[in-house]
């Protein structure tokens, strides 16, 4: 980068110059998600690897019919990846970066050049308009500038020469030349960017738990596996393909394909179901992460407050006139340039021509300045801005005005010229009057923070706002805490570290602070959800663990928020909350039906192992068939049903271990049926086939338990499901199908098997009433 600059621009050889050592204004694509890592991410997992073996080992044998199970596995990646895909081209759109050519001087000439293909060092010229295309330093000219779209300020910024001016900023005014000082991702709305596509590899934590189960069956099934399969083919005699399909069983069962199906189907609905709710989900899995949220950090401007800028009363002070004050400041905001919301709320009633327009000088309102003043020929300097900067007293209807939560702007007059390069107002200013202005809180707000917090969610307000403004606001809008703030601009990064786990509010943050309070806070073992509407909020609606844009924000920020509020409207929050507890509480509470085939499978396959050392071998009992046919009537449309009611409640903290709890009664009853099965057939001299059959209802009707635990309380819907459904569909289809299932129905069965059922209904449901009120209470 040059340190002089010539008004010819760079020459050709300069700018080759450049482009040779790589300073040319383009992104890298480095840390982006990629095509490849998505597919790999859901394809190459170990829970599919280990039901692609054996889908391997079945057709390997010419097994076809038993292979039907993968096209779960296939129906789940492929589920995974679209959704995946779809939020990388989301954020793969993002530019905070117009792509219109820019006016460029090299060679003496002046051309048109895309952004991207500006190289260090070019002079390029701005005029009102124009979006600057690089960070830049200003050597000619005057302008001022609007950096909302940065840093969530949209006070208008003047910029004269050697002042720095950042890519994604607007000139409102004036016409610079500048030379660009920085390129490609050192831009600082590159930085953004980059932040804001890096890989955010999220995910459903139910399918996520049943990894943690796939990851202890895959340390088990390879010996497992080996173990029964050489039972089968050396010491029953068992062809190769009855002795693989036999293996199969146990070693599927142990895999709980069904629940990591029916979760990507139940978000399915709860998408739709948001959308008909004029809530765009643009990632499936942020539904189920809100119903674990915790905590809920807030923007101020569009959340808790409507965002739009209203001049409540004006208050004039020593002994000005109404009429004289508001004839000041109808001249002012008249004169004025500013287009900053609160310009625009004072033009709105006080925006008309006046006989003091004889305009000699002029300073436009900034947000670091935070005042603006303008010279009149026949009048003086009027002076606009915070009444700590302009005035050393401060009046009680300034302090009545800022306990109320409005923005408070004193009007001054001085009779001294006005000097366009101080950085100070005058010293003879003369209070004219204090003006009030509110952004109404959001109607229904209070009530919906008072279910945020009845539901224990912890409320943050995080807002480039004054604090104290931000804080009676806050205190207007029922938010508890309000009187907890700080100010961020003043603190180090290790300050606001100490600060955070102790402070409700937080005011004067940058886009980068917004992102360390997220990221502390999920440090600290929080799940997060964060609101924004403003670019300025990207960094932190990313680090979030589920992020919400309103669709009044900027389009760059509603294209990385996981969810958008069609109407803009925050009080839509408790309804997405209500979806995803609907999705994660219902899925845990059906999930112990599919569990038990993972405990049963994994105790009876352990049981066929160790056989050999204490009797005759046992193969395992139940085949592919089987099992498949209890599937249907207890783990198919039971479960699905029972996954769209609607449900509330707090979600339990372990998805995993309680479920696992609930399964294993279950589970260990199947393996006890089995034993008692085996001891009735051979002091009853029953036949293979009636001892299966024994079995075979004992599995049945021991897993409809646990889909009846699931349904309680019992109504007329779910009693008529449960009957004529789970209950008569197994009953009619083994009577039927004994043939096929390779069981034998006698009368001799039922009375051990009912004896057998009234034993394990008491056990059943007195170690669930025992979970219940030692695990989950």
């Amino acid at each position: 980068m040059k340190n002089s600059w010539s008004k010819e621009g760079l020459s050709t050889a300069e700018v080759e110059v450049q482009k040779a050592a790589g300073h040319i204004n383009q992104m890298s694509k480095q840390r982006q998600n990629t095509y490849w890592l998505i597919i790999k991410r859901n394809v190459f997992t170990l829970f599919n690897l280990l039901n692609l073996f054996i889908v391997i080992a079945l057709l390997a044998v010419k097994a076809w019919s038993e292979t039907i199970f993968f096209s779960v596995i296939i129906i789940n990646a492929f589920s995974g990846i679209l959704v995946e895909i779809r939020a990388k081209r989301m954020i793969d759109r993002l530019n905070l970066i117009s792509q219109d050519q820019v006016t460029v001087i090299r060679n003496a000439q002046t051309e048109k050049l895309s952004p991207k293909q500006l190289v260090l060092g070019d002079l390029i010229v701005l005029s009102t308009g124009d979006q600057v295309p690089s960070d830049a330093k200003v050597v000619s000219g005057f302008a001022e500038l609007n950096e909302a779209m940065l840093t969530g300020e949209s006070d208008l910024v003047p910029k004269t020469v050697d002042n720095e001016i950042l890519a994604g900023s607007f000139l409102i005014s004036g016409h610079i030349q500048a030379i660009v000082q920085k390129v490609g991702d050192d831009n600082y709305a590159s930085k953004l960017m980059i932040e804001a596509k890096k890989d955010k590899s999220g995910g459903s934590r139910i399918i996520q738990s049943l990894d943690r189960v796939a990851s202890f069956t895959g340390k088990i099934i390879i010996p497992f596996g080996i173990g029964l399969l050489l039972e089968a083919l050396y010491l029953r005699y068992l062809p190769t393909k009855i002795a693989v399909i036999y293996t199969s069983t146990p070693l599927l069962g142990m895999l709980p394909k069904g629940i990591a199906l029916l979760t990507i189907t139940a978000l399915l609905t709860a998408v739709i179901k948001l959308g008909r709710k004029r809530v765009l989900v643009q990632e499936m899995y942020s539904v189920e992460t809100l119903a674990h949220v915790d905590t809920l950090c807030l923007d101020k401007t569009g959340t808790i407050t409507e965002g739009k800028m209203r001049l409540e009363r004006v208050t004039p002070l020593n002994d000005t006139s109404l009429e004289l004050f508001e004839d000041y400041l109808s001249t002012y905001i008249t004169a004025s340039e500013d287009n900053n919301p609160t310009a625009r709320a004072i033009r709105q009633v006080y925006g008309k021509d006046t006989k003091y327009n004889n305009i000699i000088s002029s300073i436009p309102f900034s947000s670091q300045r935070k005042w603006g003043a303008i010279s009149f020929a026949n009048i003086g300097s009027l002076y606009l801005g915070a009444p700590d900067l302009l005035i050393n007293t401060h009046p009680k209807a300034l302090l009545e005005a800022q306990e109320q939560g409005a923005r408070t702007l004193v009007l001054c007059l001085s009779q001294k010229p006005l000097q366009t390069k101080s950085k100070s107002p005058a010293s003879d200013l003369v209070p004219l009057g204090l003006l009030m202005i509110s952004d109404p809180i959001r109607k229904g707000v209070t009530s919906t923070l008072d279910y945020l917090k009845s539901q224990d969610v912890d409320l943050r307000i995080i807002s480039g706002d004054n604090p104290i403004t931000v804080s009676n606001i806050a205190k207007k809008a029922g938010f508890d805490n309000y009187q907890s703030y700080i100010d961020c601009s003043t603190l180090s990064e290790t300050d606001l570290s100490a600060k955070i786990p102790e402070t409700t509010i937080f005011g004067r943050v940058s886009p980068e602070q917004k992102r360390q309070i997220i990221r502390e806070l999920k440090e600290q073992e929080h799940t997060v959800a964060m609101t924004g509407d403003g670019v300025n909020d990207i960094l932190a609606l990313r680090e979030a663990d589920c992020s919400i844009a309103m669709a009044e924000g900027d389009p760059a920020t509603r294209q990385v928020a996981n969810l958008v509020l069609l109407d803009s409207d925050f009080n839509d929050v408790p309804e997405i909350l209500f979806e995803g507890r609907r999705v994660v509480n219902n899925i845990a509470r059906v999930a112990p039906i599919f569990l038990v085939k993972t405990v049963y499978s994994f105790t009876l396959a352990l049981l066929c192992l160790i056989s050999p050392l204490f009797s005759d071998v046992l193969i395992f009992p139940f085949t592919p068939l089987q099992v498949t046919i209890v599937d249907q009537f207890m783990e198919g449309l039971p479960p699905f049903l029972l996954s769209f009611e609607k449900n509330n409640k707090l979600v339990e903290k372990d998805f995993l271990q309680l479920s696992v709890l609930k399964a294993i009664p279950s589970g260990l009853l199947i393996t006890v049926g089995l034993l008692f099965s085996r001891i009735a057939g051979h002091y009853g001299s029953w036949s293979l086939p009636e001892q299966s059959a024994l079995s075979y209802y004992i599995l049945g009707l021991v897993t409809l338990l646990s889909v009846l635990r699931a349904s309680l309380p019992l109504n007329f819907w779910r009693s008529l499901l449960l009957f004529s459904w789970s209950f008569l569909g197994f009953v009619l289809s083994a009577y039927y199908f004994s043939p096929f299932l390779q069981i034998k129905v006698t009368n001799r069965i039922f009375p051990p098997l009912i004896i057998f059922i009234m034993i394990a209904s008491l056990i059943f449901f007195g170690t669930d009433k025992w979970l219940k009120k030692h695990v989950t209470s």
